[in-house]
């Protein structure tokens, strides 16, 4: 059986889920080297002036609580991505401020209205990423008509990241639903392979932020992926350096003497200070 969304085929069944600040593109390049079959970007609002690296083509995910300016954006964009998401589960204070993301649960008219425009302006894949809610189910059905997958992050908007997510919850959105559902919510190296029974593809999240080489490990496979390696693509990239000091303290996880090299980084003015820092 291929592993798709759509029409997209995709080459395993783990992906990078859509995280705001640290999947900018050299982030999203290793995790993909890495074996990660489809990377998202974090929220993006489709009314947003600023330039984006699209390069790798990643599934872009939207926000927004209107329609406004999603057909010129997805128009502009559409060659230039994998495929399509909107978000329904961010559970941030912007989110709640602005009413989108997980705090639109109660407005369906307004959702379907959304992946109605969306459905119309691509014919590449459509995702939406859900987080638990006494409408989750409800959206999901609607959602149906106009989608190919559904993500489910099985915590409410109050848990936020703490508590443990609802599985139970998962799995009878999985029951209900005619397209496949990709899991999040905890997903590691110790459970990615037996919720694969359940659900069509999991998400890693947090678990890959400064370890992008999860996604080898969990193919099998030992590949070396590190900071150095990120930088490079960093580099190259041209990212800003408050974004390579933030991901160089994100790959202090789990090394030996990280609390000291955090300090050191703090520290960092430049790319040559963190590049001594980490003895590059």
């Amino acid at each position: 059986m291929e592993d798709k969304i759509g029409n997209l085929k995709l080459k395993n069944r783990f992906i990078l889920a859509p995280m705001l600040e640290p999947n900018d593109i050299a982030f999203r390049i290793l995790c993909k080297k890495s074996g990660a079959a489809l990377t998202y970007t974090g929220m993006t609002s489709p009314l947003s002036k600023q330039k984006l690296q699209l390069q790798d083509k990643p599934a872009m995910q939207l926000f927004g609580n209107s329609e406004k300016g999603i057909k010129e954006f997805m128009k502009k964009y559409d060659k230039k991505v994998s495929l399509w998401d909107f978000n329904l589960g961010c559970p941030s204070k912007l989110s709640k401020r602005l009413c989108h993301g997980a705090f639109m649960h109660d407005d369906l008219e307004t959702i379907e209205k959304i992946l109605k425009i969306m459905r119309e302006s691509t014919k590449k894949p459509i995702t939406i990423k859900l987080r638990k809610s006494k409408n989750a189910i409800k959206i999901a059905k609607l959602a149906e008509k106009y989608v190919d997958a559904i993500g489910i992050h099985p915590r409410t908007f109050k848990q936020g990241y703490s508590g443990e997510p609802d599985l139970a919850f998962a799995k009878k959105l999985k029951k209900s639903s005619k397209v496949p559902i990709i899991y999040s919510g905890n997903v590691d190296e110790k459970n990615a392979k037996e919720l694969l029974k359940t659900f069509d593809f999991v998400m890693v999240g947090r678990e890959a932020i400064g370890d992008p080489r999860i996604f080898a490990r969990l193919l099998g496979k030992d590949l070396r992926a590190g900071f150095k390696d990120y930088l490079k693509l960093a580099i190259k990239h041209k990212l800003f350096f408050r974004q390579i000091k933030y991901q160089a303290m994100n790959f202090t996880k789990g090394i030996e003497g990280a609390k000291k090299l955090r300090l050191k980084l703090i520290g960092a003015k430049n790319v040559r200070d963190i590049s001594g820092a980490i003895n590059l």
